[in-house]
């Protein structure tokens, strides 16, 4: 297995400046990660960079609370992929999902799903937030909407990713063809082992570089 083929190469923090940018899509080519992960901002920066390469532009929709209405998120979704996003990482409604309304959140991944066609979906649901039962609950609902991966966490909440975690998601999607991410807290080549051995298809990290 190619470990770097499985790196989202991630720079979301709101201060970072389009020479930080340009590192990241220089980085993400040379080590030839899965993408390069940005705010939709950058998404028109980004994109003209990555043409001819193997590495995708990627961006977050809804970041980093998950709380805009299901129009925005599905306009937001449209105006990255016409800015040349190749994939989705969305957040849901965490506390629709923590209020019991599992309805409305396959309503809303449904909805960015379908905007996304056939572009890669990964939907976030803030692992840090939840209990046990309600990452369980997440997981299938993210299933039952037909989104293309699972992912732990923004990365900007009370804690990331854990092995116990992706192991809990990789066992709620057992069956269908949902992948799981392991986003925030993979610090080393260690973490990055763990996850994988654990379940992670995809990684999302600040510190690609680092990690090999």
């Amino acid at each position: 297995m190619e470990l770097n083929r499985l790196i989202d190469h991630t720079l979301l923090k709101p201060e970072s400046t389009r020479e930080q940018i340009l590192k990241v899509v220089d980085e993400a080519k040379q080590y030839h990660f899965a993408t390069v992960m940005v705010n939709p901002y950058w998404i028109p920066t980004v994109a003209p960079l990555l043409e001819g390469t193997d590495v995708l532009p990627a961006c977050v929709i809804g970041f980093p609370l998950g709380a805009n209405t299901k129009a925005v998120k599905v306009f937001e979704t449209k105006d990255a992929i016409a800015n040349g996003a190749k994939e989705i990482d969305m957040v849901i409604n965490i506390g629709e999902l923590k209020g019991g309304n599992d309805a409305y959140v396959i309503d809303e991944i449904r909805a960015v799903k379908e905007t996304c066609g056939d572009l890669c979906l990964k939907v976030i649901i803030e692992t840090c937030l939840l209990s046990e039962e309600e990452k369980k609950r997440a997981t299938r609902d993210v299933v039952a909407a037909g989104a293309d991966f699972v992912k732990t966490s923004t990365g900007f909440s009370t804690a990331g990713a854990t092995v116990e975690d992706v192991r809990l998601m990789k066992k709620e999607t057992e069956g269908s063809s949902v992948l799981v991410k392991a986003a925030g807290g993979v610090r080393n080549h260690d973490d990055l082992v763990a996850m994988v051995e654990a379940g992670a298809a995809r990684i999302g990290t600040s510190r690609g570089t680092e990690l090999f």
